[in-house]
């Protein structure tokens, strides 16, 4: 694997990780800000603030439907 595309996979790992954290916070009614320090990068925190969105959603649409 060159450099290059092992920086790529980190990157994806990286956005992978910061989207799937921001979904489960969402989808558990957190607030909308993340709690790890490491999402310094602007695009990880638009990977989480993403992922946040998405389940936030979901998280609404069972609330709706539950009561």
């Amino acid at each position: 694997m060159s450099f290059d595309e092992h920086s790529q996979k980190l990157s994806l790992e990286s956005l992978d990780k910061a989207y799937q954290q921001g979904y489960m916070a969402g989808l558990t009614g957190h607030a909308k800000q993340p709690r790890n320090a490491e999402l310094q990068a602007d695009v990880l925190l638009a990977a989480w603030e993403a992922g946040w969105d998405d389940g936030n959603e979901q998280f609404e649409l069972h609330k709706r439907f539950s009561a």
